[in-house]
């Protein structure tokens, strides 16, 4: 025992002497001077496109290093001297001299010869055991050079053993794993992980944004305890969620290789590593290695009013429907941002009334602060004239792709004071709960303004007496999706009057599935079954698509098809079809229903053979890689043959993610009196009533009336043009996507996609009496542009991409009733439009002077329309309905 124990100290003693007087990291040796070739690489193109052909520039130099002083108390600690030598700027890739923006050009000429002196004055590492500690150069030294030089002291830290660790460069403070490996070692950086200052924002949908992921890697060859060469490579890869082909990419490289050792100055005797640094230049301070913001001013940009004028032809009410007016949309937002409170007020204040609504959109959507405080500096809610623009604003608001606490707590203040018009206050309040839902998302909920609104919306629904003030407050609940209302939305969905239980029961529908606890669907069944009051058939049917949609039990679904012949004609025919749907499309409790229609009581002939022509469908409109889109129509009669709902919905959904896009709902209650037909049971007392609920972009609006009872219904029906009614016309920021990266070459990257939609959503209801018919028209007019921009800018040059969608396109939803005979005839349609798609990348270099390299590739296409079949049975009625026009117009004499 003390035999080995003594052979144990011995093993010990000699490692110990083995490693004793070695560096834990690189170790120059004395009085040589190192010469190495140096270049660093920027390379910009599409996501998946090879290098070859990419924009992007080199800068290749020679560099010096030396030791100039080894602590005689510690050989970790080292004092290193980098000169960077001789430096080009050239062309990444081989192109024809009339392509080469550098062709002709001295690199004094290119970078400006008190930059190229500053680049060229030598820097000084303090390395402590392979790590950069402290980094010495010249104060008020150039941004960009001192970057260029962070960059490449950056790639002189590193370790010689395997492990993590956390390091500081110029990329910030990250987490770094190194792989050893004989004389070869790797270092991977995880980029996500740095701790540096960051500007930039994102879209608050998933599906409307774009992911970016980057790497880094660095590959160290040793010889004789120092660097022999280096390959470092960073990607960052930007794609857009929607359209991932839409991407974009930034390679940076460095390479370092040592050409020759020479014989160079001898060390600098000292013990305290300040005193040697003044002795070498007393200019040096220590400045920080992480690398400071620089960005590159633009001398010919135009100014904001010069920019406005130059678009301003395509922001005219009668092109919004244009991919011109949302292509010039997105670039004045680009400008606002960059503009100053004054300037904006100035175009406001200047411009006319045709042209002011799209001029707020922009201005709303732009979303900084100065471009807030503008616009409610023009505003005035006291004025009941500027509705128009008041209403703009707000709903530019809710569609905010990163809504600030500032502009809710704004909100919150005007919701407070005076507002003249009584349709912008509730327009107000129910931006403020899509507000909300916002902030909540991004982890906000805590913030002071959030708790203010919300405890404001919760309180004043709790006192409010007048149904209009229950109304608007439960549309303000709708867009919040609040955890803590659900208890109020339950109650007012059970015991509230007919509009208002149908608010608080489609608020309830919005709700995620894990929120729809078992108290829910036992409130839901109360409501379907009628338990303990008798419910308008809208309430009773959305009541049943909650309780199927949120994880139904074997008893609930049974019961539901157990109710189907005992319900109003209508109603069983409505509620066929919606399980057929769930069927058909394969919903999640698809596997619950077919376990119960085992049962021959649920499913017989008797039960699934009723008469009616109430519908409910649903369909893809597209399949793809990257996104999918459904639509879902569905139509809900009286059992006089008057429409009762009309309900179409649009959803766009990925893996991860679900975009409600549209909903547009067409309501009518009370018309049986008009041709002398018996209501429905539960409403008999309905007053007449027809109007629209539109929800755009997960965002639910303010409901728009078409009539409000029986004087009110005559009036319209003798003055009537039949044209449609407005719902929402404007210009939508849907893809608002920024970030900036500091690559570790030196150079400032950023990566943007900016996605605009000029919209216009109008729908109407004709009805007569002469000919026994109504019909229901939803018409879908939109424009959608996205422009992407992935730029490098290393101030002497800037190289990028620029990446341009475009698509215009029109849904249509017609609906025609012909209740003249029962079973009346329903025809139903949904169209869309030939739609012309453009595509276009642009590769480009430019140098300050103005001179420029691009290279454009465009494709353009016409995409086919498409009339969605529906169903079956929708097809035949359908042919029956305009038969039997075609024979009534044939036989009119």
């Amino acid at each position: 025992m003390i035999l080995l124990t003594v052979l144990f100290l011995c093993i010990i003693s000699t490692y110990s002497a083995s490693v004793k007087g070695h560096t834990t990291g690189p170790s120059l040796n004395n009085d040589k001077l190192y010469k190495f070739a140096y270049s660093a690489e920027v390379y910009v193109d599409q996501a998946k496109a090879s290098l070859q052909k990419s924009a992007g520039y080199r800068i290749s130099s020679d560099v010096d290093v030396n030791l100039l002083w080894r602590n005689p108390d510690n050989d970790d600690d080292q004092l290193i001297k980098i000169t960077i030598r001789d430096v080009h700027v050239e062309n990444v890739n081989d192109r024809p001299a009339a392509k080469n923006i550098f062709k002709g050009k001295s690199t004094e000429k290119i970078i400006g010869k008190e930059y190229l002196q500053a680049l060229q004055r030598p820097i000084v590492l303090e390395v402590v055991r392979g790590k950069v500690k402290t980094f010495y150069s010249y104060q008020n030294e150039p941004g960009f050079t001192q970057n260029i030089k962070r960059g490449l002291a950056s790639l002189f830290q590193l370790q010689l053993h395997s492990g993590a660790a956390h390091e500081v460069d110029i990329s910030g403070k990250c987490n770094t794993t190194y792989h050893v490996r004989q004389d070869q070692v790797t270092k991977i950086k995880a980029l996500d992980s740095c701790e540096i200052e960051k500007q930039g924002f994102n879209s608050h949908n998933r599906i409307l944004d774009a992911t970016t992921k980057a790497t880094s890697a660095t590959i160290y060859v040793l010889e004789d305890s120092f660097i022999k060469s280096i390959k470092a490579e960073e990607n960052y890869v930007l794609l857009l969620n929607s359209r991932r082909k839409s991407g974009a990419k930034i390679v940076s490289k460095q390479r370092l290789e040592l050409k020759s050792v020479q014989a160079g100055p001898g060390l600098i005797a000292g013990k305290q590593v300040a005193s040697v640094v003044k002795a070498v230049d007393s200019s040096y301070v220590s400045v920080p290695l992480v690398a400071e913001p620089v960005k590159s001013e633009c001398k010919k940009c135009p100014s904001l009013s010069e920019h406005w004028k130059s678009i301003r032809e395509h922001m005219h009410p009668e092109k919004l429907s244009k991919a011109e007016a949302a292509k010039s949309f997105l670039s004045f937002i680009q400008n606002i941002r960059k503009a100053t409170k004054e300037e904006i007020l100035q175009i406001i204040r200047s411009e006319n009334k045709e042209l002011l609504p799209q001029v707020v959109d922009a201005v709303t959507s732009a979303q900084t602060p100065e471009s807030l405080e503008a616009v409610l500096e023009f505003l005035d809610f006291k004025d009941a004239s500027s509705s128009v623009l008041q209403e703009r604003f707000l709903y530019a608001c809710g569609f905010a792709s990163h809504p600030s606490e500032m502009l809710l707590k704004s909100l919150t203040a005007k919701f407070k004071g005076d507002i003249a018009n009584e349709e912008i206050r509730e327009t107000l309040v129910i931006v403020m709960g899509a507000l909300i839902r916002k902030l909540c998302d991004r982890e906000g909920c805590k913030l002071p303004a959030v708790v203010e609104a919300k405890r404001l919306i919760l309180s004043r629904l709790e006192k409010a007496k007048k149904d209009d003030n229950v109304r608007m407050y439960l549309l303000a609940l709708k867009n919040a999706l609040l955890p803590e209302a659900i208890p109020l939305l339950l109650k007012h969905a059970e015991s509230g009057e007919g509009p208002i239980s149908n608010v608080a029961a489609t608020a309830l529908q919005r709700y995620d599935p894990s929120f729809l606890t078992k108290e829910v669907r036992e409130t839901m069944n109360r409501i379907y079954h009628q338990n303990r009051k008798v419910h308008e058939k809208t309430v009773r049917t959305t009541a049943a698509a909650i309780i199927l949609n949120s994880n139904p039990s074997h008893m609930e679904v049974k019961n539901i098809l157990l109710s189907i012949g005992e319900l109003p004609l209508e109603m069983n025919k409505y509620m066929l079809a919606m399980i057929q749907d769930i069927l058909h499309f394969e919903m999640p409790s698809s596997k619950i229903v077919r376990q119960v229609l085992k049962d021959m009581r649920a499913h017989n002939y008797d039960r699934f053979s009723k008469m009616g022509s109430s519908s409910a469908y649903s369909g893809y409109i597209t399949r793809g890689p990257d996104v999918s889109s459904t639509y879902s129509l569905d139509i809900l009669y009286s059992g006089s043959g008057i429409l009762r709902r009309s309900n179409m919905n649009i959803r766009i959904f990925d893996r991860n993610a679900e975009l409600h896009a549209s909903q547009v709902v067409i309501e009518a209650q009370g018309l049986e009196s008009i041709i002398a037909a018996t209501p429905d049971e539960g409403e008999e007392n309905l007053d007449s009533f027809a109007g629209m609920s539109a929800i755009l972009f997960d965002v639910q609006l303010r409901p728009v009336t078409f009539f409000q009872g029986y004087g009110d219904l005559m009036s319209k029906m003798f003055s009537a043009t039949g044209d449609p009614i407005n719902v929402v016309k404007g210009l939508l920021l849907l893809t608002d996507y920024s970030q900036e990266f500091q690559l570790q070459s030196g150079p400032r990257a950023s990566m943007e996609f900016l996605g605009g939609l000029a919209i216009d959503i109008s729908g109407g209801m004709e009805f007569s009496l002469w000919y026994r018919e109504s019909k229901t028209n939803v018409k879908n007019r939109v424009a959608v542009f996205i422009a992407g921009n992935t730029e490098v800018d290393s101030f002497f040059v800037k190289t990028g991409m620029e990446t341009t969608l475009e698509v215009e396109t029109a849904l249509d939803f017609i609906s025609t009733v012909q209740f003249s005979q029962y079973p009346f005839l329903v025809c139903m349609q949904m169209d869309r439009v030939e739609s012309p798609f453009r595509r276009h990348v642009t590769k480009y270099e430019s140098l300050p002077s103005g001179r420029r390299y691009t290279a454009r590739r465009g494709k353009a296409e016409l995409l086919a329309g498409n009339e969605y079949p529906l169903h079956q049975e929708n097809s035949n009625m359908c042919r029956k309905v305009f038969g039997a026009k075609s024979d009534s117009s044939s036989n009119w004499f």
